[in-house]
């Protein structure tokens, strides 16, 4: 099967130093872990070729490289400097028979990794067998390795015209990502041509989809128009060239699925030729939620009604596959069962940490990490220290999980006892006992504001008399609603919020909700004091007013109090509040030696004390993400880190990120993964999300309240 266009070696070189040679070279040395990959490995097609080595002599500028090809293999002369795509800078590149010389116009250190890309010209032989390519520099004698080419036509029985189709949701009636492909093609895409999808029945589409919903072999096209049952999609200029089609159909199309049946196909036709999937099937929506011979039992560590336990269980889900960057749910039998936070760290999927993790009711989303090895089987584990609570009522529950929309249903399991476990004993004064209301007048609770200046940032202080019901640790909330012309960030740390003088176990932002998370608990009655500072960039409105801040709790029906604060004039007279405990100073945060870091909107990093210029600044997108430039990871985190205008390659160990400017999708392993926010140019210099690359490289990110900063390690 011929393999989708590569723009970047598929592995890529360390960062290179330019060090003096001094040494003369030993004809007799060779280089090191030679690997040669085709693109297509397909007989008597034109592929791309990948080459990489280890160097086991120093390099110096002007030194050649050569790449033999065997006598079989058709090499073009024309190739050039425009052909090549190299971890070393190329002076020039000539072509003596079925050798490529390229000449290096740089040093380089033995034991670098050299990568070369050869993105066209080499046409593989024609009849399958194993074939030679030989690989040498000025000063290393020649290094063999053998390529498999392949006859396509002996090594599938499929017709060339079939391609497969994966379907996020597989439910009768729900909206699914549609992936179609790879097709190989009889002729290469054209630029400014039509691709025609016909689905199987019209109302599956809606009046329009826009392009950002849309890839052609992973760009997004010029234009989609919808008519009937067909989808025409108009091909870019990036995608011109390529012979292999694939097409992905985001969620965000609002493509639904059609009525249940398992002999469904879509035709994609091209160039006047009409290429058939595979059969597909859609099932019934009742047939989702039905538990098979596959039911699991769940284990708890407390069976007690109301107790706080851990939970264990595993299932098998056959011809279904968890894979990575993918979601299990675990269904509850209540939503009063799971807590308002959830942290990813008292979680495991197969033994591993999940990427993230998202309450949703009585349901939690259990999202797999990029390195997560796709298995039918699935094995969840959450700690005690998740805070998930055993129903209130003794009796028989089951839960359910799906994945890859296939649910399964547990085994009975059995919760006694006549009353509720007690809560952990609060730290302030004895409280009611759980669950029962207090009688609290919060007729002199305040809210305050640090700096009352238009436009300015402002510390906020809320000094609440009482509350209703009990707020237990890191499951509980205290909810502060902003008006409109406040601007709230959509991150802000832990250490820059205190209640009760001590820092927030979490803090999550909703629009212009702060939810704070206190480290202890606040028993019913009990005051609390939250000091958000100046330093979680909330911003004044910019006009002249007063403004309402309202204030909630996760465990209150309804509004606890409101009071009114001013901007650009006095504050509105407010009773004084009962006094409160003073927030004690936080210990500040002890950052790694070995932490780069950087604040937003400012050109520079900082690393082992010193300060290193940024060719763009960081910045926040779609206030919550934050783009940092590719050159970040090179020169910070010394990462192999290759980009231009268009492309980025990030390697670290086995590890390879691709990502595309404009595009909201990357490759993480050669696995299509979607970004929070897409990969962005500014001042030519690719901008990335942060986040997706530390998280999925294994490095950690932290918040230094003391100097603003975000730093990253490892």
């Amino acid at each position: 099967m011929e393999k989708s266009k590569k723009t970047l070696p598929i592995v890529l070189a360390t960062a290179l130093v330019s060090t003096p040679l001094l040494a003369a070279p030993h004809s007799a040395y060779a280089i090191d872990d030679l690997s040669v990959d085709p693109e297509d490995d397909t007989a008597g097609e034109e592929s791309a070729y990948y080459i990489d080595f280890v160097l086991d002599e120093d390099l110096k500028k002007g030194d050649i490289i050569y790449i033999r090809f065997d006598k079989d293999f058709d090499v073009d002369s024309n190739i050039d400097e425009d052909d090549i795509d190299a971890s070393v800078d190329v002076k020039k590149v000539e072509v003596s028979g079925r050798t490529i010389e390229i000449t290096v116009d740089e040093a380089v250190d033995a034991g670098e990794d050299i990568s070369i890309d050869i993105d066209s010209g080499i046409t593989n032989p024609d009849e399958e067998d194993s074939y030679i390519v030989s690989v040498k520099t000025s000063r290393e004698s020649w290094e063999d390795y053998e390529v498999d080419i392949v006859d396509d036509s002996s090594s599938s029985s499929a017709k060339d015209d079939d391609f497969d189709v994966y379907i996020s949701r597989t439910t009768e009636g729900e909206t699914s990502k549609y992936e179609l492909g790879p097709i190989k093609l009889k002729d290469k895409l054209t630029k400014g041509d039509w691709v025609t999808v016909y689905f199987p029945d019209e109302d599956m589409l809606p009046s329009k989809i826009s392009t950002d919903d849309v890839d052609i072999n992973e760009y997004e096209p010029d234009d989609v128009r919808i008519s009937g049952n067909k989808v025409e999609i108009k091909v870019p200029s990036k995608a011109a060239g390529d012979k292999t089609l694939t097409l992905t159909f985001y969620e965000g199309a609002e493509i639904e699925n059609p009525d249940a049946d398992d002999d469904y196909v879509i035709e994609v036709k091209w160039d006047g030729t009409t290429y058939t999937s595979e059969e597909f099937e859609i099932k019934g929506s009742s047939s989702s939620s039905t538990s098979g011979s596959g039911d699991f039992s769940v284990t708890l560590s407390d069976s007690g009604v109301g107790a706080r336990s851990s939970y264990t269980f595993e299932a098998d889900f056959g011809s279904r596959k968890l894979a990575s960057d993918s979601d299990v749910i675990v269904e509850f039998p209540s939503a009063d069962m799971v807590p308002g936070y959830l942290n990813p760290s008292d979680f495991a999927i197969n033994g591993k940490t999940p990427r993230k993790v998202a309450p949703s009711g009585n349901k939690i989303y259990l999202t797999t990490p990029y390195s997560f090895t796709s298995s039918s089987k699935v094995k969840v584990d959450i700690s005690y220290d998740a805070w998930l609570t055993n129903p209130k009522t003794a009796g028989s529950y089951q839960l359910k999980m799906t994945v890859d929309g296939k649910t399964i249903t547990s085994k009975p399991f059995t919760i006694s006892g006549t009353s509720v476990t007690p809560a952990p004993t609060p730290t302030p004064n004895p409280a009611p006992a759980a669950g029962t209301p207090a009688q609290v007048n919060n007729s002199t609770s305040t809210i305050t504001l640090t700096n009352t200046a238009v436009g300015k940032p402002t510390g906020v202080n809320i000094a609440i008399k009482g509350v209703t019901m009990p707020l237990y640790k890191q499951r509980d909330f205290i909810e502060i609603v902003f008006p409109a012309g406040y601007r709230v960030p959509a991150y802000i740390a832990p250490a820059n919020v205190t209640v009760n003088g001590v820092a927030a176990n979490f803090v999550a932002v909703r629009g212009q909700n702060v939810l704070v998370y206190p480290a202890q608990d606040i028993p019913a009655g009990g005051a609390a004091n939250v000091v958000i500072g100046a330093g979680a960039n909330i911003i004044n409105p910019s006009v002249k007013n007063a403004y309402s801040i309202s204030v909630f709790t996760s465990e209150e029906k309804g509004l606890l109090f409101a009071r009114a604060v001013g901007v650009g004039m006095p504050a509105p007279a407010q009773k004084p509040a009962t006094p409160q405990p003073q927030p004690q100073p936080q210990p500040a945060v002890t950052v790694p030696a070995n932490a780069a870091l950087f604040k937003l909107n400012t050109p520079s990093f900082t690393l082992h004390g010193k300060s290193y210029p940024l060719q763009a600044a960081p910045y926040l997108a779609n206030g919550s993400t934050t783009m940092v430039p590719a050159q970040f990871f090179k020169e910070a985190l010394a990462l192999t880190t290759i980009w231009n205008n268009n492309t980025v390659t990030i390697v670290s160990g086995t590890n390879q990120i691709k990502l595309t400017v404009g595009a909201k999708t990357a490759r993480v392993n050669g696995k299509e993964v979607t970004l929070p926010a897409p990969v962005a140019l500014k001042n030519n210099m690719p901008m990335i999300p942060i986040r997706f690359v530390t998280d999925s490289l294994g490095y950690k990110v932290g918040w230094d309240a003391k100097t603003s900063s975000v730093y990253v390690y490892r």
